[in-house]
């Protein structure tokens, strides 16, 4: 079976907006456990119309071992895409990513795999 490419993503926010022409968008930012100890953040535009559920290089705008950077780099970028989508009059209720929510995922992660 093919393994699904967000399967390393611990947690995930979708905030809905506009483009500069007006039309409707979904923007998808995620928190992800990479190979190697990395935390990765990532951030796509309408990743519902590619081709492959895939992320693309260009998708990453963190890579590090700091849970912490990659939890404010994270919020900066979900923070930045709800304002835009608030001031384009959209009401935007998404939390903010949060340790605690990825540390459950990281216990399983850890310890549920098998070697």
């Amino acid at each position: 079976m093919r393994r699904k490419s967000t399967e390393g993503r611990f947690a995930e926010r979708v905030v809905h907006g506009v483009d500069d022409a007006g039309v409707a968008e979904t923007i998808v930012i995620w928190i992800e456990r990479k190979q190697g100890a990395l935390w990765a953040v990532g951030r796509a535009v309408n990743p519902e119309n590619r081709a492959s559920d895939e992320p693309r290089r260009d998708d990453y705008l963190f890579e590090g071992y700091e849970l912490d950077d990659a939890l404010e780099t994270a919020n900066d970028v979900l923070e930045d895409d709800v304002s835009v989508s608030e001031r384009d009059g959209r009401t935007v209720d998404v939390k903010p990513f949060v340790r605690k929510e990825l540390l459950g995922p990281l216990e399983r992660w850890f310890f549920g795999r098998s070697t």
